[in-house]
C-alpha cells in the first residue's frame, strides 16, 4: 500500500487470446476482489481476476537524505518527548511509554561512534530508563541501521507510511466519498469516513488566497487567515477563523480550534492511548504553534484532532484524528484536517505531513483523495527481550 505500482489487466478477448493493457499508479486500496490505483487520470478500480501481473516500480523522484532528515526532525519536533538524550547525532527519546514514536531513537546523521557501538549505546540508555529499546529507521536512509539490528534479532512493527501534502489542502466538499464503508483509523485516531462527506449548504469552491468563506463567497479570518481578491472560497453557512478561536460550521456540526486542549479533547485522547500520563500532556502541548480541533455537533463533542507548525515554519503536522462512534460516516474526519489546515496556511505552512500505517487501507485512500503521497516509509524496531 502507498506505493507505484504497474498492473497489466485483461481487458479483452480477441480470436481467443486475451487483450491486455497497461495501469500505473499508487497503490491505495487491495481487497479479496479489486484493487485500487491513484492514476494521473483518477483512481482506478480493477477486479482481482482481471490481474495478469504486477509489480512495484520506483517512484517518480525519491526525496534525498537531506530531505528526509528534515522532515524527520519537524515530526520530532511535532511529537516532543519529555526525556531526551544524544547518542552523536542520533536522537534518543522516553515519554513514560507513551507512544512509539516518543519513546524510540531516531537514527539519522553521525552517531559519531562504530554503528555496532551506537546501537549498544541505544540498549544501554533505554535500559537506563526501564523502557524496552526501540529505534524508528527512517527508510532507506537507515537502511545500515535495520542490517545491524537484523542481526541483533530486533523485531520490526509494521510499516509505517510518512505522507505529505502541499497546503492548501482541497476543501471537504470537493473530496470524493470513500469507496466503501468502514471505520478509518487516522494517525493516532480513528474516524469512520464511510458513507458519504458533509457538504456544505450551497456548495463549497476553494481557490488560490483563501480556504475559507461566508454566505455569498466571501473569505474571512481573524487573525489573518483569508481568501482575496479574485480567489475567494465560498461556502453558505460556512466560515473559519484562525488564532486559537477558529470555528467552521459544516452542516449541524461546528469544528473549533484552540491553542490548548479542552478536558473533553483529553479524555478522548486518553480513551483511544488507554491514558494520559504526565509525559502525554508534554509531548501534546509542548510545541511553540499547536491547534487543537473540536468537533461539535449541538454541542456535544465528537470529533477530535491536532496541528503542529514546525520545521522552521514550513510543516504542518497532523495527529489524533478522531470521530466518535455517534457522528460517524459523516465526513467529520475530513473537515477537522481541513481546518487544520486552513491553520496552518495562516500561519506560513506550505506543506503537511501525517503518519500511518501502510496496511491501514482505508485510511491510505482518504488521504490519497486529500492529495497525500509518501514521502518516505520507517519501521519501529523493537529489541529482543
Amino acid at each position: 500500500m502507498g506505493h507505484r505500482i504497474v498492473v497489466r489487466r485483461i481487458v479483452g478477448i480477441r480470436e481467443g487470446r486475451p487483450l491486455f493493457s497497461d495501469a500505473l499508479g499508487e497503490l491505495v486500496e487491495l481487497s479479496e476482489t479489486h484493487l485500487t490505483l491513484a492514476t494521473a487520470h483518477g483512481p482506478l478500480r480493477v477486479p482481482v481476476t482481471q490481474v495478469h501481473r504486477a509489480k512495484r516500480v520506483p517512484p517518480t523522484r525519491r526525496p534525498t537524505a537531506a530531505a528526509v532528515v528534515a522532515l524527520e526532525r519537524a515530526a520530532d519536533e511535532a511529537w516532543p518527548a519529555p526525556t531526551r538524550g544524544r547518542v552523536g547525532d542520533w536522537l534518543l527519546r522516553s515519554a513514560d511509554g507513551w507512544t512509539g514514536r516518543a519513546n524510540s531513537a531516531l537514527p539519522i546523521g553521525d552517531p559519531d561512534r562504530p554503528l555496532a557501538a551506537a546501537v549498544d549505546e541505544v540498549e544501554r540508555w533505554y535500559a537506563e530508563h526501564d523502557q524496552p529499546a526501540m529505534i524508528n529507521t527512517p527508510l532507506p536512509l537507515a537502511a545500515p541501521v535495520g542490517t545491524e539490528l537484523d542481526a541483533r534479532g530486533w523485531t520490526a512493527r509494521p510499516p509505517t507510511l510518512v505522507q505529505t501534502a502541499p497546503l492548501p489542502l482541497p476543501p471537504p466538499s470537493s473530496v470524493g466519498a470513500p469507496p466503501a464503508a468502514g471505520r478509518v483509523d487516522l494517525p493516532g485516531g480513528q474516524a469512520d469516513l464511510a458513507g458519504g462527506q458533509a457538504g456544505v449548504a450551497g456548495g463549497q469552491a476553494g481557490a488560490a488566497g483563501g480556504q475559507a468563506g461566508t454566505a455569498g463567497g466571501q473569505a474571512g479570518a481573524a487573525g489573518g487567515q483569508a481568501g482575496t481578491a479574485g480567489g475567494q472560497a465560498g461556502t453558505a453557512g460556512g466560515q473559519a477563523g484562525t488564532a486559537g478561536g477558529q470555528a467552521g460550521r459544516w452542516g449541524s456540526a461546528v469544528v473549533e480550534l484552540a491553542a490548548a486542549p479542552s478536558e473533553g479533547w483529553l479524555a478522548v485522547a486518553a480513551g483511544r492511548k488507554g491514558g494520559l500520563p504526565d509525559a502525554a500532556r508534554h509531548v501534546l502541548t509542548a510545541v511553540d504553534q499547536v491547534r487543537f480541533a473540536h468537533g461539535y455537533v449541538d454541542g456535544t463533542l465528537v470529533a477530535v484532532g491536532r496541528g503542529t507548525v514546525t520545521g522552521q515554519g514550513r510543516w504542518l503536522g497532523l495527529s489524533l484524528i478522531e470521530v466518535s462512534p455517534v457522528a460517524r460516516r459523516q465526513g467529520l474526519a475530513r473537515q477537522v484536517i481541513y481546518e487544520l489546515a486552513a491553520w496552518g496556511v495562516s500561519t506560513g505552512a506550505t506543506r503537511a505531513f501525517l503518519q500511518v500505517e501502510q496496511h491501514n487501507t482505508a485510511a491510505v485512500a482518504l488521504y490519497q483523495r486529500l492529495g497525500f503521497v509518501t514521502h518516505h516509509t520507517y519501521l519501529t524496531r523493537v529489541a529482543p527481550h
